[in-house]
Order: C-alpha cells, then structure tokens, then sequence
C-alpha cells in the first residue's frame, strides 16, 4: 500500500497539488505511518521544475497541515492514550510512578520533544499524541507544535524548491544520519534515567502528588 502511493506520488501531486500534501502530512502527523515529508518534498520539486505550483502555497498547506494534525493527534493523545494507560497500564508493568515520570519529562522537555520530532520521520508520527497522553501543558504544546510545524515545512520545502532533484541525493544520508543522532540521544537519555531515576521519580512525584486517578475511581478500588 505504501509504495504504492510512493510510485504514484508524482501523479496525485500533478492532478489533486496541494491537498494531495496537506493530507499526508495531516494524516502522518496524526499518527498514521504516511509519506509527508515525500509528499512535500515532491511538491516543492515539482514547483521548482514545472512551476505549475508555487512555493509559497506548497509550504503553506504543509505547515498548516502539520499543525492541525498534530494538534488532533495531541488530543488524541489526551482523550484516549492518557485514560488507557492509566487503567489498564498495570497490566503491562507500566505504573502510576512511571506515569508521573512520563508527565515530568514531557512537563520539562516536551516543548523540545515536539519542535524537533518535526524532523524526524520515527518522532514525527508519535510525539503529538504521546505529548497528549503525557499530559503536556495545551499552550505549551501549541506553540512548539505551531513553530515546529511552520519550521520544518518552511526548510524543507524551500530547500527541496531550490535544490531541485538533487535534493534526492541527500535525503537519504540527512535521513540516516538524523536517525542516528535520535539513537545516539535514546541510549543517552535512558543512561541518564538509570542513573538520576530516583532523583527524578522523587521530583515528579513532588510535581504531581498524590493519585492520578480521579477520586471517585481512586474511592471504588
């Protein structure tokens, strides 16, 4: 199905243009494993050599898309992520602790983790809604969904409209070579939260006391 719409990318942007990449990167950031950043990479290419598009719309529809599909897949999140992990987490060894920990880091880095999951295919799918599910502060979350949004779009449509085709070239490389670096920083964090885990813990604990369930459900159990 997804190489599919890959090797027909080109056409569907030729006959639909901008809503053709307005939907795959409002889907893509809602969660779904869809091509965005290929479909506005090809749009602005196709812009740059047909001029059949402009630019301007090309980025347009991509950051506005980017920004109201990550703020479904926030709610998302929010809505359905947060409650399901606070029932039935339990039974997967995922505790109320680990939940507050979870809310903590989203509450001090989540304006990072949003901003810069933009560029990164693996984040960009799920930090709106694992945002959400944490619990990250709405305003907060919808301002470095906002300026992630108009950031990525803006770079890499612009720069696929300049370069052209040979923007190709170095996608795949710029693509690994991100990927590595979120590698390299999940091996750091996690060393991190072994070593400082109950330093932390304690500090989320301070930031979120008592029970995260509400006290009437907290009452009947």
């Amino acid at each position: 199905m997804l190489s599919l719409l890959h090797e027909n990318l080109p056409h569907l942007i030729h006959a639909y243009g901008y809503w053709v990449v307005a939907g795959l990167v409002a889907l893509e950031c809602v969660g779904l494993p869809l091509p965005g950043e290929t479909a506005l990479i090809s749009a602005a290419i196709y812009a740059g050599t047909t001029h059949k598009l402009g630019i301007v719309p090309v980025v347009a529809s991509a950051a506005t898309a980017a920004v109201l599909g990550g703020m479904l897949g926030f709610w998302i999140g929010r809505a359905a992520g947060y409650p399901l992990a606070l029932r039935y987490g339990r039974y997967v060894g995922l505790t109320e602790s680990q939940l507050k920990l979870g809310q903590y880091m989203f509450l001090r880095h989540g304006g990072k983790i949003v901003f810069f999951s933009r560029f990164i295919a693996l984040l960009r799918a799920v930090a709106a809604f694992l945002a959400g599910a944490n619990r990250m502060d709405w305003p907060r979350f919808l301002l470095f969904n906002t300026a992630g949004g108009v950031v990525w779009a803006g770079l890499f449509g612009t720069g696929a409209y300049l370069l052209g085709r040979q923007v190709r070239h170095i996608e795949g490389p710029v693509g690994i070579a991100l990927l590595a670096v979120v590698v390299a920083l999940v091996i750091a964090g996690a060393l991190f939260l072994r070593h400082h885990h109950a330093e932390l813990q304690a500090q989320a604990e301070r930031a979120f006391p008592g029970s995260l369930r509400p006290p009437e459900r907290a009452a009947g159990e």
